[in-house]
């Protein structure tokens, strides 16, 4: 099966639909599939859910679909560094679901070896356990949490092979793994295909079974905060 697409435009062909649900890796600035979210706008896809981290920035990550009203709900850890974000969210137009990092990443972990659901003491006592269901072992209270299973999963890798096998290069390694485990359809953008057979087994970080379409293309390295010191 031809997993390598020439442009994120022809990837995502016949996978959109508005109100989906999608799974975005990406930690801070550092590993956002960002030709695949570009693709995305340029469709006109509406009334999105996503499933990520953060929500990037004003003018890049997820927040070039907030500037274009794409996106209903963010299931997220960190939503800060983005003006329309809080924009929406505090004027009622965009839903927010808090997740500690730890749980979200887990959740797309678990939707992903198919494990429904799983209980964790993270969040018991705070708003984040309000609704949930709440267990109690051996006298400690847990909460339940949910397996994410998306329609759609979008990621970004640093090298790959034709037939999917992903590396990923340090923090962009944090949320792209058990995002792309947990989409029925995985789209991934990476900066170099390299020949079957080339890749250390040893190294890979996720496995091809879980990758159904490849595109290469050039990426904007950004640096979140740049601190210098100051002129003498």
């Amino acid at each position: 099966m031809k997993k390598v697409f020439d442009s994120a435009a022809e990837a995502l062909d016949g996978v959109l639909f508005d109100g989906m649900f999608i799974a975005a890796g990406g930690f801070g600035l550092c590993g956002i599939p960002e030709l695949l979210l570009s693709a995305i706008k340029y469709a006109g896809t509406k009334d999105l859910t996503f499933a990520s981290n953060n929500a990037g920035v004003d003018d890049f990550g997820i927040g070039i679909l907030l500037q274009t009203r794409q996106v209903k709900k963010m299931i997220s850890s960190y939503v800060g560094e983005n003006a329309e974000f809080m924009r929406q969210y505090l004027s009622g137009e965009l839903e927010l679901e808090f997740n500690p990092q730890g749980t979200l990443a887990e959740r797309m972990r678990a939707g992903g070896a198919g494990i429904p659901g799983f209980y964790t003491k993270t969040g018991v006592g705070t708003v984040i356990a309000e609704g949930k269901e709440t267990k109690d072992f051996d006298g400690q209270e847990y909460v339940l949490e949910r397996g994410i299973v998306a329609d759609l999963s979008i990621v970004k890798a640093w090298k790959a092979d034709p037939t999917g096998n992903l590396i990923f290069r340090k923090t962009a390694r944090n949320f792209n793994p058990p995002a792309a485990m947990c989409g029925k359809m995985c789209v991934v953008e990476v900066e170099e295909i390299v020949p079957t057979g080339s890749l250390d087994p040893d190294a890979i970080h996720l496995p091809g079974v879980y990758v159904h379409r490849i595109i290469q293309g050039e990426h904007e390295k950004r640096i979140e905060k740049r601190t210098t010191r100051p002129a003498a």
